[in-house]
């Protein structure tokens, strides 16, 4: 799993659960080398362990926390059919960007899931995850992955452009997808549409073309105004105030490492020179050999 999918899937069920009503306590996990085996999002509840945000939000309706509960039997199948279109259409558009894309990958991604990443694994771990969100792009478009990326983009984001259209007709002048009140299908808009919307990248003709759908971007901040305001404590924080704090955290990290790697450097120079072999003290004659030394 890459942080992106992280996102998208912490976004929609924290999300879906102020929806509900459900009150939840989050924890961020600050040692994402765990996410190699482990899966996030995870609700504990009790003795419970619930892991994927599609089993979250079934165990939340267990518990009588439903934000589906007024939907009728065809909204319940339009929810569907436009979470499944959400995942087939936009959701690799979203991998290319933060993950394929060079420049968004040089200049946020990679830094932003390094700052979270202890050394060495810092530097092994993102391209894994690079790796991973290429591979499930090809096969998502079901394409052989012996083609190249290149042959694909103009497809991906084809269809991701005619995704945000569709989003943005659906919505049309309504608050939520459904009027007034949220439901699990606002959730999965909003966890996909928020990180793309609220990230600082380089390069995203994708963010531009959804800037542009205005209802999108009110849908969203709204969202964001109301559950996930800075006053609520149980909030996590956005996405831009989480790149500056990362950014910052890796910028000590590769200076601390740079600071090392020049004193190693700088050791192997001098002990490899002829002009400046280490110094070797003479040994110190024993009080034994000092007491039967006779002065010359």
């Amino acid at each position: 799993m890459n942080k992106l999918t992280s996102i998208n899937k912490m976004k929609r069920t924290t999300a879906y659960a102020k929806f509900s009503g459900a009150k939840l306590t989050v924890s961020p996990v600050d040692w994402t080398w765990r996410t190699l085996t482990a899966t996030i999002p995870e609700l504990l509840c009790g003795d419970s362990s619930v892991v994927e945000p599609s089993q979250i939000l079934t165990f939340l309706r267990k518990q009588r926390f439903n934000a589906d509960y007024e939907l009728s039997a065809r909204q319940g199948a339009d929810t569907m059919a436009y979470i499944a279109l959400l995942e087939e259409k936009l959701r690799p558009a979203l991998l290319h960007t933060f993950w394929v894309d060079a420049e968004n990958y040089a200049n946020l991604t990679r830094p932003w899931f390094a700052s979270r990443s202890p050394f060495p694994l810092n530097f092994l771990v993102p391209r894994r995850h690079a790796n991973v969100a290429l591979s499930r792009i090809l096969l998502t478009k079901g394409e052989s992955q012996l083609l190249k990326i290149t042959e694909v983009e103009g497809k991906i984001y084809s269809d991701a452009k005619e995704c945000l259209n569709l989003l943005s007709y659906r919505l049309g002048s309504n608050k939520y997808c459904f009027g007034n009140s949220p439901s699990s299908l606002d959730a999965f808009m909003f966890g996909f549409l928020a990180p793309l919307l609220k990230a600082d990248l380089p390069s995203s003709p994708l963010q531009n073309h959804l800037k542009q759908l205005e209802n999108l971007v009110v849908f969203c901040d709204n969202i964001l105004a109301r559950y996930f305001s800075a006053s609520d404590p149980s909030s996590p924080p956005s996405v831009q105030e989480s790149v500056d704090a990362n950014l910052q955290k890796l910028t000590q990290l590769v200076n601390k490492e740079s600071n090392l790697i020049e004193k190693m450097d700088d050791n192997l120079r001098s002990s490899s020179s002829p002009q400046h072999r280490p110094h070797r003290p003479e040994p110190k004659p024993s009080p034994k050999s000092e007491r039967n030394s006779t002065p010359a």
